[in-house]
């Protein structure tokens, strides 16, 4: 059992920059597959970015490529996500969520706003 909260969000002009971060306890961050999501107003969740459990390797969805950072501290309980060149369309409630396997994540934090203004 893994409780995540999520912090860091906030409102930002067009080509800023934000650090999220997902605080882990009640479990070993470690142990799982750490990743994050985004839900706008009106829209489905989509996948953000995910990150092995080592922090070795990681992937992102197209839009965030370049731009987004997934890392991991697992001494600190913490994932990260690093925002630079925010856009408005980024804007959106960012959630973080861990599993033992890709795409079955089982722990979800409560999600944090970002919002992005032109």
């Amino acid at each position: 059992q893994a409780d995540l909260v999520e912090s860091g969000g906030g409102l930002v002009q067009a080509g800023g920059a934000l650090r999220l971060s997902c605080a882990a306890s009640g479990g070993t961050l470690s142990s799982y597959v750490m990743a994050w999501f985004r839900q706008a107003p009106g829209k489905e969740r989509e996948f953000v970015a995910d990150i092995t459990r080592s922090g070795g390797i990681s992937s992102y969805r197209d839009s965030a490529k370049g731009r987004f950072t997934i890392s991991r501290d697992n001494a600190e309980n913490t994932v990260y996500l690093q925002m630079n060149s925010l856009k408005p369309e980024d804007t959106a409630v960012y959630y973080c969520a861990g599993g033992l396997t890709y795409g079955r994540y089982a722990y979800w934090g409560q999600g944090t706003q970002v919002t992005v203004s032109s």
